[in-house]
């Protein structure tokens, strides 16, 4: 019997590889084909470098249909679009600096050089992605690479002026003959307001998913959003992410392999490793944690942290923070969380001093512009219809 299959199929080389292991005889595509609407054209070609993969996310096509809006797509906001969001050859070109190679960043000079426009592009990392490069170590998101392959792709396609290592200043923009400053200089993560925050076993939720300091054994996060459960998605994993291990995949969810099983599915109990570190994930608001995450996703994530045994409080007053831990109160109750560190995870605020001494015009995109629920999404749409408007 002819099989069709689908789902995560989201490259020619995989399902090539499907294909030739005669695990189906036809592949199928749906939300690939929003994110890359000419795959099977570029594929065709032999011209896979050049496809905007589609990452997974569910933020702007299942989700958008679940709670009643227009499916786009998270890495191109177009998908949907293509009638009101048009990129066609700008009529005056403009020689434009983009400072922030964040996805509002990336979007806004790719979109600029696709027009037609001179674009340069500057940020004080070594690498392109911004706050992304933080979501792609995260368990599950290891996708979340492909963006910058393609942005990577694109920037040396359309011969965009690409500055790494440079934090550049507004004097040398305003001494530089630009046109115009697109900035997109992102956001710092917000300090909250707790007596003690600055003792040592206090860390930024950007050190400890970038690797920078160690994390103890035991853990309470300061934040329940999507940041918060992310980093709880990280510290609570031991070893290889499941997303990228088939076999134990299909096993932590039940999946049998064997086709023997009714419905496919075997056993009573997920078989999700336990973490071995003790986390608390507590939010200020009395509400179920976790309750602004993604339809489409949100229920695995919380799933999974429920399974691997991170304890979630709600309600959460913080009064202190002292050698022994984090002092609070859950509802009225006083509590000591007994931990060695406090992650926090509290928000963003828009990183946007450049602009004081700015004398050219400029636009802020991105984080700087809105740092509330950072949101990649948001990021990438504005930038791209920012230079599209240019």
């Amino acid at each position: 019997m002819p099989v069709i299959t689908s789902n995560r199929i989201n490259t020619p080389e995989v399902a090539e590889e499907v294909l030739q292991r005669g695990d189906a005889d036809m592949i199928s595509m749906a939300r690939l084909l929003l994110a890359a609407a000419f795959f099977v054209n570029k594929a065709q070609a032999n011209e896979a470098d050049s496809i905007n993969t589609c990452i997974g996310c569910n933020q702007a096509c299942l989700d958008h249909i679940f709670s009643g809006q227009l499916t786009s797509c998270l890495v191109n906001p177009r998908a949907c679009h293509g009638t009101e969001l048009i990129i066609e050859p700008a009529i005056r070109l403009k020689k434009i600096a983009v400072v922030g190679a964040g996805p509002a960043g990336l979007s806004d000079a790719v979109t600029a050089a696709q027009r037609g426009h001179h674009a340069s592009l500057f940020d004080s990392a070594s690498e392109i992605g911004g706050q992304f490069n933080l979501a792609k170590k995260i368990p599950g998101k290891e996708e979340f690479y492909e963006t910058f392959r393609y942005y990577g792709h694109e920037l040396k396609r359309l011969k965009v002026e690409l500055h790494l290592n440079a934090r550049v200043s507004a004097a040398q923009l305003n001494q530089s003959g630009y046109d115009e400053v697109l900035v997109a200089t992102g956001i710092a993560p917000r300090s909250p307001a707790i007596d003690g925050i600055d003792h040592p076993c206090v860390l930024s939720y950007t050190d400890v998913v970038s690797g920078k300091v160690n994390v103890g054994e035991r853990v309470a996060l300061n934040g329940a959003g999507g940041i918060g459960f992310d980093v709880a998605e990280l510290l609570s994993h031991a070893g290889e992410s499941d997303s990228q291990n088939i076999p134990v995949f299909m096993k932590e969810w039940r999946v049998d392999m064997s086709l023997d099983a009714r419905g496919g599915i075997e056993g009573m109990e997920d078989e999700i490793t336990q973490s071995t570190r003790t986390i608390h994930l507590c939010q200020r608001k009395a509400e179920g944690l976790g309750k602004n995450l993604g339809k489409a996703t949100g229920w695995i994530y919380r799933l999974g942290l429920i399974k691997r045994g991170v304890k979630m409080l709600s309600g959460c007053s913080y009064h202190h923070i002292d050698g022994d831990g984090l002092h609070l109160l859950v509802g009225d109750e006083p509590r000591l969380l007994a931990v060695d560190n406090i992650i926090t995870c509290a928000g963003q605020d828009p990183l946007r001093e450049i602009i004081e001494d700015l004398t050219l015009p400029y636009k802020l995109i991105g984080g700087c512009d809105v740092a509330n629920e950072l949101d990649a999404r948001r990021a990438i749409d504005q930038g791209t219809r920012v230079a599209a408007a240019i």
